[in-house]
């Protein structure tokens, strides 16, 4: 269902109101940011059915994109391979799922691990999907709980799918050779206009070539990262996005950078129309994760023991190494045609990664075993 006109004027002038109360220019991260997020108004924090298969269409409920729990249960079964490793490895009972959307994936891990899991919380900003959530995972009420926010030290294993994509972003651009931070104003019609100012932002990579360039930085998906350094005392971290190693996402060729919008499973690069009313992404830096992570730990090195990189790989190789082809053995066609979207090349194989650290003594993660992919980091 299209999101209510009321809901999208409000959101524009509660943007209207931030635009005034900075001068009348805001950086694309807070932009983003007040899009996805703002209470009651932002596209994750009403309650709309953004998951799912189907599109919006002649009056029915629909969804705007599908993630991968959505479309194969078997993804969550493969993943508990690892997520049960990482239990046992760390000697914890707990998980920590950040972002948890339907609760499909929950529901599927906890249907997977059984008694290995004591807790399951779910530490998400968007108030208006735990509802849904907890309609998806009414079975395991006894283990569930929801937060707002980390705590200042806990253990467990953490997941994350889709998040860091979601994560607000600044935007550079570089035009005629000079670097400039591109931000948000209001435009001469009323509507809202890009809007560029000098800026000592730089990539993280040098940008050969001449060529106008726009990309992303992702600080706060590195400051997430950090977070999880600093409090998390025992454990492991697995993370599931689309996205690159610094030497492919700051490519010269990569010019126009990496912001999508979602709507009704289309995709259009213009995240200032239609405010709220859609999903705003950027691919992962997974590089700048893994040393937001490591530097973070190298800062403390004593604060909770040392802390380490188990892999990075391919969504396909992942979830191969998982067991996924032994779990879809005797599914029906139906269903392995649809968990076939998970490895697929074309489809998320390839696209999505996965990045998983420890803390404490590291070990050979099953996930990985075959197909890591560090040493491009």
């Amino acid at each position: 269902m299209a999101t209510p006109p009321s809901l999208t004027s409000e959101l524009a002038r509660h943007l209207d109101r931030v635009l005034g109360d900075h001068g009348g220019w805001i950086g694309f991260d807070h932009f983003m940011e007040r899009a996805l997020y703002a209470p009651g108004l932002g596209y994750y924090a009403r309650d709309n059915a953004q998951f799912g298969n189907l599109p919006h269409g002649q009056g029915q409920p629909g969804s705007d994109f599908a993630t991968a729990p959505g479309i194969s249960r078997y993804f969550g079964q493969a993943l508990a391979v690892q997520v049960a490793q990482a239990l046992e490895q760390t000697g914890t009972r707990a998980i920590w799922e950040f972002g948890a959307g339907t609760g499909a994936l929950a529901a599927q891990l906890l249907s997977a691990l059984g008694e290995q899991v004591d807790s399951y919380t779910i530490v998400d900003l968007s108030g208006a999907l735990r509802q849904r959530q907890r309609e998806t995972l009414r079975d395991f009420g006894a283990k569930l709980r929801w937060v707002d926010q980390l705590p200042e030290r806990f253990e467990g294993v953490v997941v994350g799918n889709e998040v860091l994509d979601a994560m607000p972003v600044k935007l550079l651009a570089r035009c005629n050779g000079i670097w400039h931070e591109r931000g948000v104003t209001q435009g001469a019609s009323g509507q809202l206009a890009w809007s560029d100012r000098p800026t000592e932002l730089r990539p993280p990579a040098a940008i050969d070539g001449e060529q106008d360039y726009l990309t992303e930085l992702h600080q706060q998906a590195q400051g997430f990262m950090r977070m999880l350094v600093d409090r998390l005392a025992r454990g492991a971290v697995l993370l599931i996005d689309y996205g690159f190693p610094e030497r492919e996402y700051y490519h010269p060729e990569r010019s126009m950078g990496t912001v999508m919008c979602h709507q009704a499973h289309r995709m259009d690069d213009q995240p200032l129309r239609d405010a709220g009313a859609k999903d705003i992404t950027a691919h992962v830096d997974f590089t700048g994760i893994a040393l937001a992570a490591q530097e973070a730990a190298d800062a403390a090195p004593h604060n909770n023991g040392p802390w380490h990189l188990l892999g990075y790989t391919s969504q396909a190789r992942f979830l191969i190494n998982c067991g996924l082809l032994s779990l879809v053995e005797h599914a029906s066609l139906a269903e392995r045609s649809m968990a076939q979207k998970l490895v697929l090349e074309h489809e998320m194989g390839e696209l999505f990664k996965v990045i998983a650290f420890c803390r404490g003594k590291p070990w050979d993660a099953v996930g990985f075993s075959s197909g890591d992919r560090s040493h491009t980091l």
